[in-house]
């Protein structure tokens, strides 16, 4: 087994170049004759190639599969095409029929919608109008954010515009996987990635037990689709708010949600994304959602309170576009195949139309005594010893604060801690020091429990 596309793509090309040239040779024949059936069937190396799962997953038609290595062969092979027509019209040169592009630095044949039409169909209209089924908006081309017909040009004939191949599936077909994007303007998502396990999150037991149903949406999600046809019944995708107050573990519970169901998590803080120019925040989320369409992420989306705190009675054009966006948001969310979850401080902020569309809605609540106990426990390194209490932890936990606060309020002492000497000792002093600076931070009023 191999798990490069080199040998794959090699036949690919050679099999693309026999169609083109068959085209031709029709062409100056003035023959209209689908060149298909003077072809041989399609055939790929079962190798174990990214290009190789790919065909055998989607299992293109002709069609399909000869649209797709157009696309394609711009970025692997720009002069294919070029020295094909120089060999077979050498005099006669391009003809018009065959459409393309050269709008670009080096002038490279790029192949537009028109060239896959004229290779497929010839002059056919039945035959062209049937290959144009290739680029509707239900094609999985199109739905899977594949191969896709850049819009024309103002004026220009509708199928001028170019075969755009998803850059995710270049890098697929030339490296052989596709790279984490990085977070700039287009993406504003980072990915979450954590060290952590289960048992370092403390949640109440019903928490626990709305968060295995996700888990287990993840897991079965396919047999339920698929073996079950419920495709047509349901909608895509799953949908999930955590609502609570900071640190109490909505993020925690995502990245966690990722790591256990191998399934990369990405984090999106919808501030950065809300735009005060009308119509960005709607471009921004659209390009977010097309760059996770069918890549089986996560999409958590902290901030929430950013977009949806904006809906309000319609007083003004403000009032009437910040209501616009979230309808676009929640609608993307709606049409995302994979799970999406959206974190929260107040579930006030969303009204019950909003609610309605949520497959799941989760509180995470402040934790109580008990489970601040835990929190403690599990915060603390393994071997400290706290000096100046004989039960330190029951004690910590007489202080009200979130599981987010408790880890810097460790990270605090440990620190300083570390700063007189090596030993793991912590000063119980400097946890209630921490404690109070936490406090503060929070526009807490910080009064010392007395111990009894």
């Amino acid at each position: 087994m191999t798990d490069t596309n080199a040998a794959n793509l090699s036949h690919a090309f050679n099999y693309l170049s026999q169609v083109l040239v068959a085209r031709i040779r029709l062409h100056l024949d003035k023959d209209s004759r689908p060149q298909a059936e003077e072809l041989p069937g399609l055939a790929f190396f079962e190798d174990g190639s990214a290009f190789a799962n790919f065909i055998q997953q989607y299992q293109p038609s002709f069609d399909e599969y000869v649209t797709l290595l157009l696309a394609l062969v711009p970025h692997v092979q720009p002069g294919l095409i070029d020295s094909l027509y120089a060999e077979h019209l050498p005099e006669k040169g391009l003809f018009s029929e065959f459409g393309g592009s050269r709008d670009n630095v080096n002038q490279v044949f790029q192949p537009t919608g028109e060239t896959a039409l004229y290779v497929l169909a010839g002059r056919d209209l039945d035959r062209r109008f049937s290959v144009q089924k290739l680029f509707s908006v239900d094609h999985w081309f199109a739905v899977n954010n594949i191969v896709l017909l850049q819009p024309a040009k103002s004026g220009d004939p509708y199928f001028s515009g170019r075969l755009l191949l998803n850059p995710d599936y270049v890098e697929l077909f030339t490296t052989g996987k596709i790279s984490s994007p990085h977070f700039n303007s287009e993406f504003p998502a980072q990915e979450l990635l954590t060290t952590l396990e289960w048992s370092d999150l403390v949640l109440s037991d019903k928490v626990r037990e709305r968060i295995s149903e996700i888990r287990l949406w993840i897991e079965k999600n396919s047999t339920l689709l698929l073996e079950w046809e419920m495709a047509a019944k349901l909608r895509p995708g799953y949908r999930a708010l955590f609502y609570g107050p900071p640190g109490t573990g909505k993020t925690l519970t995502a990245s966690l949600l990722g790591k256990y169901t191998e399934r990369p998590v990405y984090r999106v803080d919808l501030s950065t994304v809300v735009s005060k120019y009308i119509g960005e925040t709607e471009k921004n989320l659209a390009t977010l959602f097309d760059k996770a369409q069918s890549r089986d992420w996560i999409l958590f989306f902290d901030e929430a309170d950013a977009l949806f705190g904006k809906r309000t009675g319609v007083k003004d054009s403000h009032d009437r576009f910040a209501n616009q966006e979230v309808s676009y948001l929640l609608q993307k969310v709606e049409q995302f195949d994979g799970l999406v979850i959206l974190a929260s401080n107040l579930k006030a902020n969303l009204d019950d139309a909003f609610l309605r569309r949520f497959n799941a809605v989760i509180p995470f609540s402040f934790p109580d005594v008990v489970e601040r106990e835990k929190i403690w426990a599990v915060c603390l390194p393994e071997g400290v010893r706290i000096i100046g209490h004989d039960k330190p932890i029951a004690y910590l936990a007489l202080y009200e604060l979130a599981g987010g606060s408790i880890v810097n309020v460790v990270h605090y002492a440990c620190l300083r801690s570390l700063g007189r000497n090596d030993e793991k000792e912590l000063l119980l002093e400097e946890l209630v020091a921490g404690i109070e600076l936490e406090m503060e931070k929070e526009g807490k009023v910080f009064r010392r429990v007395i111990d009894e």
